[in-house]
C-alpha cells in the first residue's frame, strides 16, 4: 500500500475518561512531571563607570645629557677654534689687544647695557627713543634668576655690581613704563593738557 492510502490512526493517550476513571487501555507508566524550568537570573545591572582620570600632559621628555668625555672633547674644539679665530683678527688689526676673558662681571655687564639699549638709552639726542619693553623686562628677569642662582657664591665686589645693576635697570624700567604710560593718555581721544614733548616709542 502507497504512502499516501495508509489509513489516517488517532491514538487516544488520555489516561482519564470525562468522569475522571482511568481508562483501562490507558498507559500504566507513571505520568512525566513537567517540570518548568527556573527562571533564568537578569543580570546585575553594571555600576555605572567612572569616567577615566584625566591624565596631566606630560612633558616633554629631553635627550640624555652629554657625556663628560663628549663636554671635555667639544670644550677643547671650541677653544682651539675660538683662539685661531683671535690669531686671525689680530693678523688683520696690527697691535689690537688681545679680547678680555669673559668673566662674572662682564657677564653682568653685557645683560645691564643690552637691557638699557632695549629702554633706548642709547639714543642719540634729538631722536625719538625706540623702545622694546619686554625685551627689557626679560634682560631684566634675567639678571634676577642669576642673582637667585648664585646666592652665596660670589665675592662681595660681584654681589654688589649686581645688586646695583638690577636696581638701576628696576628704576628706569619703572621711568620708562610711566613714561609710556602719560604718552598713551595724551595721544587718546579728549586728552587733557597741552602735548607734551615727544616721549618714548614702543616696538614690542
Amino acid at each position: 500500500m502507497s504512502e499516501q492510502n495508509k489509513p489516517f490512526v488517532v491514538t487516544d493517550r488520555r489516561k482519564f475518561t470525562m468522569d475522571g476513571d482511568l481508562r483501562p487501555d490507558a498507559d500504566p507508566s507513571p505520568e512525566r512531571e513537567e517540570r518548568t524550568p527556573p527562571p533564568t537570573p537578569e543580570p546585575a545591572a553594571a555600576a555605572p563607570q567612572a569616567p577615566p582620570p584625566t591624565e596631566a600632559p606630560q612633558e616633554p621628555e629631553l635627550p640624555p645629557p652629554p657625556t663628560a668625555e663628549q663636554n671635555e672633547q667639544a670644550k677643547r674644539a671650541y677653544e682651539m677654534t675660538a683662539e685661531r679665530l683671535d690669531i686671525a683678527i689680530r693678523s688683520a688689526n696690527p697691535g689690537m689687544d688681545h679680547p678680555p676673558t669673559m668673566n662674572f662681571s662682564q657677564l653682568v655687564q653685557s645683560v645691564y647695557m643690552t637691557s638699557i639699549m632695549q629702554m633706548g638709552g642709547t639714543t642719540q639726542e634729538g631722536q625719538q627713543p625706540q623702545v622694546d619693553i619686554l625685551g627689557a623686562r626679560q634682560s631684566i628677569d634675567m639678571l634676577s634668576v642669576l642673582e637667585d642662582k648664585t646666592k652665596g657664591n660670589l665675592a662681595p665686589e660681584e654681589t654688589n655690581l649686581l645688586e646695583s645693576a638690577l636696581f638701576e635697570l628696576r628704576m628706569a624700567f619703572l621711568e620708562i613704563t610711566q613714561a609710556l604710560a602719560r604718552s598713551s593718555a595724551s595721544k587718546a581721544p579728549g586728552g587733557a593738557g597741552r602735548p607734551g614733548p615727544v616721549g618714548p616709542s614702543i616696538v614690542r
